[in-house]
């Protein structure tokens, strides 16, 4: 069996291995999409394919969407050459459940993609000038979002695009604010763009970037002051915000062996020279949830209709804050940092290590008192969830490796607003696991494990820095000079707060640092210690 439109005519076939098709006209919904494009999204990855996608899906088999999604990347055009279009833009979805069942479904919510480049520019400027456009979305994580970096200063790659001017375009945020251009030329239709990325306040960054380069393009000529006054009205273009939770990790090799085994041909999973893990199918839990602000200029298809909630900012605000602040990211980050420390290979392998169930469990519950309810989901339910059924799924192949990524983009968000209510409460002394987890990730900056051993760090764009500002530190000798710890707790940008000038935290993560330079063992022992307390 092919993933292909011709292969999966062979309904009997997937059908009688469990596998569920779609049963609308897929060659009707992508002429529409030709004609008429209503959705364009920036970021082609797993995330995208298993989540975003399958909205669509969903709201295609309802007949409530004639159209489907155009997919693009400015960061890996491999994805589109080697899963996109040898695939037909098909995705097969593998939802795991705990108990080792799976459900097995092929979406094509996805109509058409197209690389972000200059090479393809145009047909993007042409997609962005149609009227029926409605929104533009993203998933291109937060670090697509910067133009500047700790310092203030302009990145390489955007400086680039600034003066280079709207015709020759490389980020996605120049992209993006090229097509903008282009709709504003073509009749400045509204329109809305939509970050759903895992991030606070995500449209207000999405729009920041926007707005930075429209704005360096003005000084230098390349666009005028009407289209800066075109994009900067919310009621024409909007730029709502939204929540997004559902983990979704790199594609597992017995994932394709046991699609392989149904008689499913190219299931193998690649990895770009962009190191994207990809594959055909996206293997991912079950549980999902979208909220998006309502707000959208030009209209939107009915997204309530696929369970995704949409309501207003200040809700959104609250559940992003809920779950990214509290009930999942923060444990996501404490597992990876610690798990990588300690040699995991699993998320759900730790879970089964009694000292960090423990960990997750205390650091739950010591971000729950600055939790506000969102309303239209229960904190409470929702981490009991994430404990009790997400994190310990031992069918879910995710990896401490990949959650640490980027970990320097996180911290503020996952721990900064936690540590900034304890101390306007004038109870930071009473916060124990934050300021441990902050530690131990100092000490796995050190790139050596818990056993002594040289460890490979994952990616992050500020590694070299935060390694650099650690060098003279090292194993096995707790007198070392703290001066580049006290650099990076000064880091409000880290942070989203001067760790530095607030004394009990300062002080608690330098005396769990030290212990966990002790030896080998020493990060173990730390733990241990912690939780028994």
């Amino acid at each position: 069996m092919e993933l292909t439109i011709s292969g999966i005519k062979e309904r009997e076939k997937w059908e009688s291995v469990g596998v569920s098709l779609p049963n609308y006209d897929i060659e009707a919904k992508r002429e529409n999409t030709k004609e008429s494009p209503e959705w364009v999204h920036f970021g082609a990855g797993n995330i995208f394919r298993g989540f975003i996608g399958g909205i669509a899906d969903t709201l295609m088999e309802k007949g409530e969407l004639s159209t489907g999604i155009i997919a693009t990347d400015s960061f890996d055009g491999e994805i589109i050459d080697r899963i996109y279009e040898p695939f037909d833009m098909l995705t097969l979805s593998v939802g795991l459940k705990p108990d080792g069942n799976s459900v097995k479904k092929v979406t094509a919510g996805i109509a058409d993609a197209v690389k972000a480049d200059n090479d393809h520019l145009d047909e993007l400027l042409a997609i962005a000038s149609k009227e029926s456009l409605k929104m533009i979305s993203f998933t291109i994580t937060e670090k697509g979002y910067a133009c500047t970096d700790i310092s203030g200063n302009t990145l390489p790659f955007v400086e680039e695009d600034i003066t280079n001017g709207p015709k020759k375009p490389t980020t996605a945020m120049g992209i993006v604010t090229s097509m903008l251009y282009a709709r504003f030329k073509a009749g400045a239709a509204k329109i809305a763009l939509v970050s759903m990325d895992n991030c606070s306040q995500n449209g207000k960054k999405l729009r920041d970037g926007v707005l930075f380069v429209a704005k360096k393009w003005q000084k230098k000529g390349f666009v005028t002051e009407e289209f800066v006054d075109y994009i900067s009205d919310e009621e024409v273009v909007a730029f709502p915000w939204s929540m997004i939770d559902k983990i979704t990790p790199r594609p597992d090799d017995s994932i394709a062996s046991e699609l392989k085994e149904l008689g499913i041909e190219n299931m193998d999973p690649i990895i770009t020279a962009r190191h994207t893990y990809i594959a055909p199918f996206v293997n991912a839990e079950i549980p999902e949830y979208l909220v998006i602000e309502d707000s959208f200029p030009n209209g939107r298809p009915p997204l309530e209709d696929a369970g995704v909630y949409m309501t207003d900012r200040d809700t959104v605000n609250k559940a992003e804050k809920m779950k990214v602040m509290t009930c999942l990211n923060p444990l996501h980050t404490a597992l990876a940092i610690t798990g990588c420390l300690l040699g995991y290979k699993k998320i759900s392998e730790e879970m089964q290590d009694e000292d960090l169930k423990n960990l997750v469990y205390k650091l739950g519950e010591e971000g729950m008192p600055v939790v506000i309810s969102p309303g239209i989901i229960n904190p409470e339910d929702f981490i009991k969830e994430v404990l009790e059924e997400r994190l310990p799924n031992p069918y879910l192949p995710d990896t401490p490796q990949r959650i640490a990524t980027d970990t320097s983009q996180k911290l503020a968000i996952r721990f900064g607003e936690t540590i900034r209510g304890y101390v306007q409460k004038g109870e930071e002394d009473n916060m124990r696991i934050i300021p441990f987890v902050l530690a131990a990730w100092l000490r796995y900056l050190i790139g050596v494990d818990d056993e002594g051993n040289k460890m490979e760090l994952s990616p992050d764009p500020m590694l070299d820095v935060l390694r650099g500002a650690l060098e003279d530190v090292t194993l096995g000798n707790t007198q070392d000079d703290m001066s580049g710890v006290n650099w990076i707790l000064s880091k409000e940008e880290l942070f989203g707060i001067n760790i530095f000038e607030t004394d009990d935290m300062n002080g608690k993560i330098k005396k769990h640092f030290s212990e966990m330079l002790e030896g080998p063992g020493a990060v173990r022992r730390a733990l241990k210690k912690l939780v028994s307390e």
